[in-house]
């Protein structure tokens, strides 16, 4: 630690690998926040010109352009915010982006080839070519823009898993060089991650949904709008929250069989044994103790369906070891150099995440109960609508929550147990020059975000249109409230 910027003692000591890592992590929580959304709610513009082709009913023509006009405003923001991650890999991160150079470059170009002109070359039909040409053609546009941005998440997710889990490579020392291309496509955590992630974006764009649903009837405007919107978004949330379940237990799997060390933190197991499955606790990193409530044996059954299956605790990952021996039963890891990521935090992201997600299904048991009543022409309750509306916090926190598990739990290693983190910086960028530059990319993003949410909340504002107006929809009078009529007379969504 020394003085720096130009000798000045005003500028405490600064640690360019911390700097370099927190201003990664600012890019890409910020990225995060328009990603998932914009993936989420292309599921939902293919959703509504679906229903829209079955029932050629103005209204819902309307709610796919309500819908697509808002997906392409988070997608450009996504844009954007996106760029600055690629150039901080040549800047910050110059001995990192060598060393993976030749394995991202595939995947890297077929995402931008493949999947990003995919999406805007058809969401560009989605949203100037409606009646010049055919509704079935059209229908196919609006799913394969869908299907764009899950491409494009399935070659961003197959980089950072080769990442977490590295296979069909060779280490030259100085970079990684691809020898079997589907081997580092297809390594052991791409599937199990690309599901889990995909299944949390779907989830959180269908609280969104839910959420400006709730927003109309509350202001007791576009209230068809409004009940068809929860009752969408209620739908898929129950479906993507209840596949969480198999996809979390898929990922739980691979981190237990290929990072020993990750599984050890998120559960604060110091010893080698039967793992936990704490409910919540703090850990003591000086003492190396764990204090809290948890079930014995829980995690271990979890991830291999036996409480007696033995995993290594952070006593023994924070050495070298090879787990090739059998010692540590349900453990596939090759030899594992050693080192333990930030215990505590690691922990409670993980036990935040777990929390968040039974949220989630409270949540949906108020918007279920919502619906309910006013599939009934009952008076929705002002509490539940103001719960719905700050619904989407819960699954984007879960999201950012459920990243910080992944990356901080694979620390020390930017590539898990081939290139340390503090060795993939770049040694000519000085800590004052990081700290610049993060103050501006936060003034930028704040820029970008009030931009954004200025346009959003215009769109919301002005809700669906049939033909440049909002529809006047049919109500039925209960008290002082007026509340749509639409489940009993409309299909499903």
């Amino acid at each position: 630690m020394e003085l720096l910027f130009g000798g000045c003692g005003v500028f405490a000591a600064l640690d360019a690998v911390l700097l370099a890592r927190i201003q990664f992590a600012l890019c890409v929580i910020f990225h995060f926040l328009f990603v998932p959304l914009s993936i989420g709610l292309g599921l939902f513009v293919a959703l509504a010109e679906t229903r829209y082709y079955k029932t050629k009913d103005p209204k819902d023509r309307a709610r796919t352009m309500f819908w697509a006009k808002i997906f392409t405003t988070t997608f450009v923001i996504g844009v954007a915010t996106g760029i600055t991650m690629e150039f901080s890999f040549g800047t910050n991160w110059a001995n990192y982006s060598r060393y993976v150079g030749d394995i991202f470059g595939a995947p890297l170009a077929a995402e931008a080839l493949l999947s990003f002109f995919l999406e805007s070359v058809f969401l560009g039909i989605v949203l100037f070519a409606r009646d010049k040409i055919a509704p079935k053609l059209y229908l196919v546009s609006a799913w394969l823009v869908w299907f764009g941005s899950a491409l494009s998440a399935l070659w961003i997710l197959i980089a950072n898993s080769w990442m977490q889990t590295p296979a069909g490579y060779q280490d030259l020392g100085t970079k990684a060089e691809i020898t079997d291309f589907w081997g580092a496509a297809l390594n052991p955590s791409t599937v199990a991650r690309y599901l889990h992630t995909v299944d949390s974006v779907i989830i959180l764009a269908s609280f969104c949904v839910m959420a400006i649903g709730a927003y109309y009837l509350l202001r007791k405007r576009n209230l068809d709008d409004g009940a068809r919107f929860i009752k969408t978004g209620l739908t898929i949330g129950i479906i993507t929250v209840i596949l969480m379940l198999p996809f979390a237990h898929m990922q739980a799997t691979v981190v237990a069989e290929q990072q020993p060390a990750k599984l050890a933190a998120m559960e604060g197991q110091w010893e080698d044994g039967p793992a936990d499955m704490m409910l919540f606790g703090w850990v003591n990193e000086e003492t190396q103790t764990t204090t809290g409530l948890g079930i014995p044996g829980f995690t271990s059954f979890l991830a291999s369906f036996d409480t007696s299956t033995v995993y290594p605790g952070l006593n023994t990952t924070a050495n070298a070891v090879d787990f090739s021996s059998g010692k540590y039963s349900g453990v596939k890891a090759d030899s594992y150099k050693g080192g333990n990521p930030p215990v505590n935090i690691t922990f409670q992201a993980y036990h935040l995440m777990v929390a968040l997600y039974a949220l989630l299904i409270i949540w949906l048991i108020i918007a279920g109960i919502t619906l309910k009543g006013i599939n009934k022409a009952k008076k929705p309750s002002k509490l539940a609508l103001y719960l719905m509306i700050f619904g989407p916090l819960i699954p984007f926190l879960c999201i950012q929550a459920g990243w910080m598990v992944a990356e901080i739990g694979r620390q020390p290693w930017v590539v898990y147990n081939l290139l340390e983190t503090a060795k993939g910086v770049s040694p000519v960028v000085s800590a004052p020059e990081l700290l610049i530059t993060i103050v501006l990319f936060v003034l930028f993003y704040l820029i970008l975000f009030i931009a954004w949410l200025r346009i959003v909340l215009g769109q919301i504002k002005k809700g669906p249109q049939v033909d440049g107006k909002a529809e006047a929809p049919k109500v039925i009078e209960i008290e002082d409230a007026a509340v749509p009529a639409v489940a009993a007379s409309e299909g499903g969504e």
